[in-house]
């Protein structure tokens, strides 16, 4: 029988119908969308998560006999900016706005860099006891940071640097965390072949990472350098030892918002409320690239 000769029911089975392969695709491009269930728990979800600064900015509002009666305030003040002057002065807030810069910014760039260069090398690169090397990398994650607080004091007092602010930097630069994080994300994102390629075409080894490793680990140096930064600039337990209130960070400096008989909880959300706006200033001016960083990670993972 010719191609001519066929049935119209023979003709629609050949060359007109659609396979089951073909109508997954088209099912599969179709965009999902949320209903009103969705919406409801991801709005209860939001304000869940915003219910802690609000009620951090409604107290730094209030006065301190406010806060101690019952049924606590529900809604602002009028003693916002009061309490915020009061705090910045109080704590030298100044200074160690300064100071957290310095230190979340130095070691969110380190942390980056030598974590990113680390992960390529234990991704990509073979050498001798690559593995070993990486687990014992992992396995200093096991360790309990306030086991080092005695020697790396010890450590820092040898060295003469008490109270400045490389006490609190050099011991972060390197993350173990980061290192293992950004060996996933090349594993998956970089293929060995565009290595190869530019090794053919003559590229040295710094070329390499600096054109074809960074480019390729871009979205997840975005989201190692928001959580580096966000964990720089609340640590509280190695500056509260390392500095004092001379040379502080942020944290430190809140710390003596709290002594005294009677202690000023209105003042005191107010400096909280201060030590938080530069990590939400960040993630509004950077949120958009780390949340696109974590969706392109996820895809190419």
């Amino acid at each position: 029988m010719t191609t001519n000769e066929l049935t119209l029911p023979q003709a629609k089975v050949q060359g007109g119908g659609r396979s089951p392969r073909r109508r997954r695709v088209i099912g599969a491009g179709k965009q999902m969308h949320a209903g009103p269930v969705t919406y409801v728990v991801l709005t209860v979800f939001a304000l869940v998560s915003l219910a802690p600064l609000v009620w951090t900015a409604i107290a730094a509002s209030r006065n301190n006999e406010r806060l101690a009666q019952s049924p606590p305030p529900l809604w602002f003040g009028a003693n916002l900016f009061k309490n915020l002057q009061a705090a910045w002065d109080q704590a030298g807030l100044g200074t160690a706005m300064v100071n957290s810069t310095i230190v979340a910014g130095t070691i969110t760039l380190g942390t980056v860099l030598f974590s990113t260069l680390a992960g390529f090398a234990f991704a990509k690169l073979r050498f001798r006891f690559s593995s070993t090397l990486l687990l014992l990398t992992i396995g200093t994650m096991m360790i309990p940071p306030q086991l080092a607080v005695v020697p790396l004091y010890l450590w820092m007092a040898d060295l003469g640097w008490s109270n400045q602010l490389q006490t609190v930097i050099l011991p972060t630069l390197v993350s173990a965390f980061g290192t293992f994080f950004m060996r996933q994300y090349l594993v998956q994102a970089l293929p060995s072949e565009l290595i190869e390629a530019a090794r053919v075409d003559g590229a040295s080894s710094l070329r390499v990472v600096w054109h074809v490793v960074f480019p390729a680990a871009r979205p997840a140096m975005a989201v190692l350098g928001l959580l580096t930064f966000v964990f720089a600039w609340n640590d509280f337990l190695w500056p509260i030892i390392a500095l004092n209130q001379q040379n502080p960070t942020v944290q430190v400096a809140l710390n003596s918002l709290g002594t005294g008989y009677v202690p000023d909880q209105a003042v005191i959300m107010a400096g909280a409320l201060l030590g938080t706006l530069p990590l939400l200033i960040a993630f509004i001016l950077f949120g958009k690239q780390i949340v696109g960083g974590i969706m392109q990670g996820a895809i190419k993972g």
